[in-house]
């Protein structure tokens, strides 16, 4: 999944959509252009994809600080911790959807599914400084995620719980920061519980949301990898049933990852049981990476077969969506 401005139409999107089959586009940065106008964008997009499915095309619309599009039949979405109060959420979060939907998009990059309570909320950068998190218990964050993705659903909007295996008990931000590290979670933990619980009472619910994996250290089970070049933290998320699908944080530009090869860093995501790589931030490195996994599907034929697993999942994600 590739990133592509918000604000207006990218030749080299159009180009990678063209030739190179891209599943899925990421709009980035901020639009406030208004719902007619996205709406001309993702018809473009589509027109030029060539992938075998739907065209896949995802924002992050959670609210507060983080809501890409706005504008003219774009609602101004309140942030999660004001969200978590919202007795009729589900309501709410269908009619942001809809509007989601009128503009072409179809995967939102939210809710967020953190837990912000180890650390003050303020120092927890990622998260709770910017109140993305739906207030301070599991209880409450339960709540507000699933409210939020079931209206999502309801909208015809693929919704994505984030960061697992969470990023509410961290201090940095891995966009911007290297060498962030949970020392709190355990495998069998809270903030993990919390994800699983969603996840059960969604697919209780008939909805079938995608996971993303947070790019964190997790020392207490993976003292080397970030969760989403962990094997041991992706099984955890697949040992508890979940068999959707799995997406990494944005790969392209965060500090956190700075030390791998684009190509190393989708080969890992990609081997640790992650089925779509996202680069959003940029997609200069999008081609190479892109080699670099046929490459390496063609030599290796373990390798290979977990390429087709994903790409299983995805199709069966396209193919939720209706017709190209």
């Amino acid at each position: 999944m590739v990133g592509t401005p918000s604000s207006g139409i990218s030749q080299t999107t159009l180009a990678l959509l063209k030739d190179r089959a891209i599943g899925g586009i990421f709009l980035s940065g901020r639009s406030t252009a208004g719902v007619a106008a996205i709406a001309k964008q993702t018809a473009q997009y589509r027109k030029a994809a060539t992938t075998p499915g739907t065209l896949l095309i995802a924002t992050d619309q959670e609210g507060g600080n983080v809501q890409v599009l706005r504008g003219s039949g774009f609602s101004t979405i309140p942030s999660a911790v004001k969200q978590a109060a919202n007795k009729t959420l589900v309501k709410s979060a269908t009619a942001w959807g809809t509007e989601l939907a009128k503009a072409g998009v179809n995967v939102n990059l939210a809710p967020v599914a953190d837990l912000v309570d180890k650390i003050p909320a303020a120092q927890n950068k990622p998260i709770g400084y910017y109140g993305r998190n739906y207030g301070k218990t599991e209880a409450s964050v339960e709540f507000g995620a699933t409210d939020f993705a079931e209206g999502m659903q309801k909208a015809g909007v693929i919704p994505t719980l984030k960061h697992f295996p969470g990023l509410g008990r961290v201090y940095g931000n891995t966009d911007v920061t290297a060498n962030v590290t949970d020392k709190y979670t355990l495998a069998g933990g809270t903030s993990i519980k919390v994800f699983k619980d969603i996840v059960a009472e969604l697919e209780f619910e008939h909805i079938q949301p995608w996971v993303m994996m947070s790019l964190a250290v997790y020392p207490n089970i993976d003292k080397t990898n970030p969760a989403a070049f962990s094997p041991k933290i992706v099984s955890i998320l697949r040992d508890s049933g979940f068999d959707g699908v799995i997406i990494t944080d944005d790969l392209a530009s965060a500090k956190q990852v700075a030390g791998y090869t684009p190509a190393d860093r989708a080969i890992k995501a990609i081997s640790a049981g992650v089925d779509i790589v996202l680069f959003s931030g940029t997609s200069k490195n999008v081609p190479a990476a892109m080699d670099a996994v046929l490459a390496k599907a063609q030599k290796d034929p373990v390798f290979a077969a977990r390429v087709t697993e994903s790409a299983r999942r995805v199709a069966l994600a396209q193919a939720s969506l209706g017709a190209k």
